[in-house]
């Protein structure tokens, strides 16, 4: 699976309602779709600090959600990654869900009561996040971590759900302790340059796009 299909997993109950009311699960869905097309070498990040993202293959991939992130992101060449991961036009989950919904792993109940009731997507077959979770759980406990792992942790830290999302996975682990633990994984991720640089760049861009208007609610 791709990573914006198992981090739309994580963030659901099996019922397909919301794990919370997480006002930036969007920032999210768009984090892990720009790793999944860095992953593909369809888009690369410059070295910057808060870096550039250049189309490098322009077109469809094949998959729903990554053919309308594409879309987006050649019109958005060259723009910042913090600008790229508050862009809601990049979360695209309903392709997301389709895609799922392809793959057998979960259903989708269309919006009813005018709608007033949002669209659900309840599990069909929970083995997919089972996997995934057992993978997670393997990696907190020392395994070495993929680019998919590294992703996935790294975005649930930023939008600060990892110690809900993970309760079980996390074992032993207090809120301190797995933040610690999140952020050596994002630097032991084995993987190219290229991807292990998108995954710390992910993690930073990821923490300032939820704590930002926190900051700036809060001030007023």
């Amino acid at each position: 699976m791709l990573i914006c299909e198992e981090l739309f997993l994580l963030l659901r109950r099996d019922d397909g309602k919301p794990e919370s009311a997480m006002a930036h699960r969007g920032y999210g869905l768009a984090a892990a779709i720009v790793t999944d097309l860095v992953v593909a070498e369809r888009i690369t990040l410059s070295d910057d600090k808060d870096p550039r993202m250049t189309v490098l293959v322009p077109g469809p991939v094949g998959h729903p959600a990554l053919d309308a992130a594409m879309a987006r992101l050649e019109q958005k060449d060259g723009k910042k990654l913090s600008s790229l991961v508050t862009d809601g036009k990049l979360a695209v989950e309903r392709e997301v869900a389709v895609a799922l919904e392809a793959a057998g792993t979960i259903d989708i109940e269309e919006k009813r009561a005018l709608g007033l009731v949002p669209e659900k997507y309840p599990v069909r077959d929970p083995e997919p996040e089972r996997r995934v979770r057992e993978r997670l759980r393997a990696v907190l406990l020392g395994s070495t971590p993929t680019p998919a792992d590294a992703s996935l942790l790294c975005i649930l830290q930023g939008l600060e759900v990892a110690p809900k999302v993970l309760e079980d996975e996390s074992g032993a682990l207090g809120r301190k302790d797995l933040k610690r633990r999140i952020a050596e994984i994002s630097t032991d991720v084995v993987a190219g340059e290229a991807v292990a640089k998108a995954v710390a760049a992910m993690n930073v861009a990821m923490m300032t796009a939820v704590v930002v208007p926190i900051v700036v609610t809060s001030g007023n």
